[in-house]
């Protein structure tokens, strides 16, 4: 149909013809079903609101095809805004239904588009059927005139027409209002998402060769948009390997750039696209953000505007505070930026950093720095605050910022400190290692004595060799932090030593406290509970350790290896069988996810000693693979003997004697060669330290073992220790 507007310029018939489903239409009962219940609750207003290439208009119209009844659809484009062209349209969109409708609202036009809106209500009214009236794009209006016009006939429209706004950013219509009413049906961009199974059959994945996997990936990745599904399937067909497009697919395939360039960046003056440039450095705006990066004053302003005009623009918060780009917008953003002004990246990145740190906000602070050039300042910022991102669980957050900033690793202090402690607590014991090493050349001060001592103590235990910890504590510098403070309880704990291990063990639970420190607050108690389960205290011991475990939970640590001996004493303390059982097996479980060699073979024997109890079948594997790992330790410390008593008590080898009085006392020469026994030595090589002979020091040796009623020199170590000579 051709009419004429009261300027005389022709009507475009296609601009008030409904558009055709596409061939492959895909029915969205979920969705169908509310525009139907729409119509049933007589809601008057239907808002289809959602950035470009959602699907609202193939919604629509596949939903309207399937619908009898009468539709009018009006295709809005920037002229529209003109109220006489406006209203022109929708007249002569509703004159196939009502033909009266063309005449009335031309006659009404000279008096006035309020006279146009009761025009086109009472013609609609005199016709009995219901009718729908689609305006599309209605975004394209930017005339108060017309927003005024359209929402007198919402207000007063007839009880058979229903209109139905598809649009990329809302109405400046007074929706509260209309939602109080129950006058107005909304369907949005997160209802018009695709979902993993829609996603699959919009891509046609079978014959595209899409497995679930890469669907549900490239659903993730566009966020259920459909214009970038199809563009995504576009693609495909000219990739040569399917996983590798999906696995790499961003806002910078070219379909998808070429499609938001046209749609966004084309129309924007140089200012506004200069802003979204600089903004696409960002993860999530808020408007000071956008001023310290951009260099404005009107940032909150801007994207508020922005917000309500471009619905790539999403709002993170009910209060308009914090927004983000779409991903793939900001894909394309990036690109751009990357292209046209690549020298200012590191300048807006610096410049974002520097915003972040001062509003306290550690972990954007430090991804801007490093992305912005200034690594320095990004690894100052982990190490001073590596307690706060520990206590929120985030261990490898922290091995991956050092990871990325590289080779500043070599001359930094502090981040060495830090990163040794977390690839020791995760079990990186070679990575531990090698960034003590680094640690101990750079600390020229000592400013971070106290950590390197305690990491050095740690690495020892983990190694089997308590007496190296203990002699690395034994010579420590003043504890500043609980850390090093629960270090120097923890290791005279495996030592044996647990009254010399209380005061410490009391100081770093303050510490922790007070801080706070997490970790520290949580492992501990781990070590008072072994101390108390070992001195016989075996109530306080479970308390102990099940509050070691009650604070894990309560603070995130719930997996962390450093807890698995709470739950080792646990078990050996509960009357409960089951939970006996689950409690060993939980001890081993965490043990192995960081398996230092002392706390492996302390919670393997904990196991194998409950599992015996209970006619558990895994007991035997356990205490052997216990007592695999105690000969290869230099020192287990109170592992050792407490295995011994297992196997003892279970009949898997000869009680061991209590620890008492001395068989005999030892002869200064047997005390000369005891020293060295804790050692790595050799008895060959403590013979060439005491310039003897090797049958002396064998005869001695000897000696030593029966006067100590042990076996081996690994018990006379302990029995030593016990006894006070070591």
């Amino acid at each position: 149909m051709v009419g004429m507007v009261p300027n005389g310029r022709a009507l475009t018939a296609t601009k008030v013809t409904r558009p055709s489903p596409p061939i492959r239409y895909l029915d969205r009962p979920r969705l169908v079903e509310r525009l139907d219940a729409s119509l049933g609750h007589r809601c008057g207003l239907v808002l289809v609101s959602a950035p470009a290439g959602a699907g609202k208009s193939t919604l629509v119209s596949g939903w309207l095809s399937n619908r009898s009844g009468s539709v009018a659809w009006v295709q809005i484009d920037e002229a529209d805004a003109d109220p006489a062209r406006f209203w022109s349209y929708v007249a002569s969109s509703l004159a196939e239904t009502v033909p009266a409708i063309t005449g009335a609202v031309a006659t009404a036009m000279s008096a006035g588009y309020d006279e146009v809106v009761t025009a086109v209500v009472n013609t609609v009214t005199e016709h009995a059927d219901e009718v729908v009236l689609v305006l599309d794009d209605y975004h394209l209006i930017d005339n108060a005139a017309v927003h005024q016009t359209v929402e007198q006939l919402i207000g007063f429209r007839p009880s058979n027409l229903v209109l139905v706004v598809s649009t990329r950013v809302d109405p400046p219509f007074r929706l509260g209002r209309l939602r109080v009413r129950n006058q107005v049906a909304e369907i949005r961009a997160a209802d018009l998402r695709f979902d993993e199974d829609e996603a699959s059959w919009l891509l046609d994945a079978e014959a595209l060769g899409l497995d679930r996997t890469a669907v549900d990936r490239l659903c993730d990745r566009t966020e259920g948009w459909a214009a970038g599904l199809v563009l995504a399937g576009l693609s495909l067909p000219t990739e040569g390997n399917v996983d590798e497009f999906v696995a790499s697919f961003h806002g910078d395939d070219q379909l998808i750039a070429d499609y938001l360039a046209e749609e966004l960046l084309d129309s924007l003056d140089d200012d506004e696209r200069a802003r979204l440039l600089d903004a696409s450095v960002l993860e999530r705006m808020s408007g000071p953000l956008i001023d310290a990066v951009c260099g404005t004053d009107d940032g909150a302003d801007w994207l508020r505007t922005i917000a309500g005009t471009n619905q790539l623009v999403i709002a993170l918060d009910r209060t308009g505070t914090w927004f983000r780009f779409h991903h793939l917008l900001r894909d394309l953003l990036r690109l751009e930026l990357e292209r046209s002004a690549p020298e200012r990246r590191q300048e807006l990145h610096a410049a974002a950093g520097e915003w972040h740190r001062d509003d306290g906000d550690l972990e954007d602070a430090i991804e801007h720095f490093i992305e912005g050039g200034r690594r320095v300042e990004a690894a100052d910022l982990v190490a001073d605050n590596a307690t706060t991102l520990l206590n929120k669980g985030r261990t490898y957050t922290v091995l991956r910022y050092i990871e990325r900033l590289g080779d500043v690793l070599d001359e930094h202090s502090a981040l060495a400190v830090v990163h040794g402690w977390t690839t020791f607590v995760t079990g990186r014991f070679g990575e531990a290692e090698r960034a003590l090493a680094l640690a101990e050349r750079l600390d020229v001060d000592g400013i971070d004595a106290g950590l390197i001592c305690g990491l050095s103590a740690m690495i020892q235990l983990a190694q089997g060799d308590v007496s190296s910890g203990l002699a690395i504590v034994e010579d420590s510098p003043e504890v500043k932090l609980p850390t090093h403070a629960m270090v120097l309880g923890g290791v005279r704990v495996m030592a044996g030593l647990f009254d010399e291990a209380r005061p410490y063990l009391a100081r770093a639970d303050e510490m922790a406290t007070s801080a706070p420190d997490h970790f520290s607050a949580a492992v501990t108690p781990v070590f008072s509970a072994i101390a108390d389960i070992e001195t016989g205290q075996t109530a306080i011991a479970r308390e102990t350790a099940e509050r070691a475990i009650a604070y894990a939970d309560e603070h995130r640590f719930t997996e962390a290896a450093q807890l698995a001996l709470a739950h080792s004493v646990v078990a050996r303390t509960t009357d409960d069988p089951d939970q006996a059982l689950a409690a060993a097996r939980r001890g081993v479980q965490l043990a192995r996810r960081s398996p230092e060699a002392v706390m492996l073979s302390y919670a393997l024997a904990s196991a194998a000693d409950v599992a015996f109890d209970h006619d558990d079948p895994d007991a035997e594997s356990m205490l052997l693979e216990a007592r695999s790992i105690i000969d290869r330790c230099p020192d287990p410390g109170i592992a050792g003997r407490y295995l011994a008593r297992v196997e003892s008590r279970h009949g898997k080898a000869e009680r061991p004697a209590a620890v008492g009085e001395l068989v005999e006392e030892l002869s200064d020469r047997e005390l000369s060669v005891l020293r060295y026994l804790p050692s790595r030595l050799s008895q060959r090589e403590i013979a060439g330290e005491l310039y003897v002979s090797l049958n002396t020091v064998k005869t001695h040796c000897r000696s030593i073992y029966r006067k100590l009623a042990v076996d081996g020199r690994k018990p006379a170590v302990q029995a030593a220790r016990d006894l006070g000579l070591l």
